[in-house]
């Protein structure tokens, strides 16, 4: 099972007061694609920029796709705008591949995903708290930058894998730490024009 695959999981079991906003969670999964990519030596980080290093079919569609949408050209895409882009939608697109699979049940009448709608967890293992309890350091890393980890995260080159996998996890952070920065921001905006119509 694929890390994206396992933090979805894992995510998707929480109970709802430690529900993952969707943003967030896409961000992740998406980090969470790199690190498998950059495992398998499909691709490569060149400084803070993406290297394709093979069109070869991992033997995962979605991680196929996730290198398919690696940018080809020699300047390179940075991780942190390949992240933006990939993670677009990218929760519910792993929801949708886990109900075919038969590891998630969404409750009947429910349409997209979103914080308030919780899938159920079909009757399966949990691979993704399987791991993360002997503290496998990506899973790791990716929960507490959710906020929802029971380790704390060692994201340091050795711990995690290597320079490249430290990068990613680190534009993973900054990631999501700027979307939270945008909702803020919105949701100070709203309040003020709610506040102008009031007045």
């Amino acid at each position: 099972m694929t890390t994206a695959r396992e933090l979805a999981l894992f995510v998707l079991s929480l109970a709802p007061e430690r529900a993952v906003e969707p943003g967030d969670l896409s961000l992740a999964l998406a980090g969470a694609e790199a690190v498998d990519l950059l495992r398998s030596g499909s691709l490569a980080l060149d400084g803070d920029r993406m290297a394709p290093r093979s069109d070869r079919a991992t033997g995962d569609r979605l991680l196929d796709q996730a290198l398919a949408s690696v940018v080809r050209q020699q300047s390179w895409q940075t991780i942190r705008s390949w992240l933006w882009r990939r993670g677009k939608d990218l929760a519910e697109t792993y929801v949708q591949d886990l109900e075919r699979a038969g590891l998630l049940v969404r409750p009947r009448g429910h349409g997209l995903w979103l914080g308030s709608v919780r899938p159920l967890k079909a009757d399966s293992p949990e691979p993704g708290r399987v791991r993360l309890a002997s503290a496998d350091p990506v899973l790791a890393a990716l929960t507490a930058l959710l906020g929802v980890g029971d380790f704390p995260p060692d994201t340091t080159d050795d711990a995690v894998g290597g320079p490249s996998v430290a990068t990613v996890l680190a534009a993973v952070g900054d990631a999501v730490t700027e979307l939270e920065a945008i909702r803020l921001r919105r949701g100070v905006e709203a309040e003020a024009f709610d506040n102008m119509w009031r007045a």
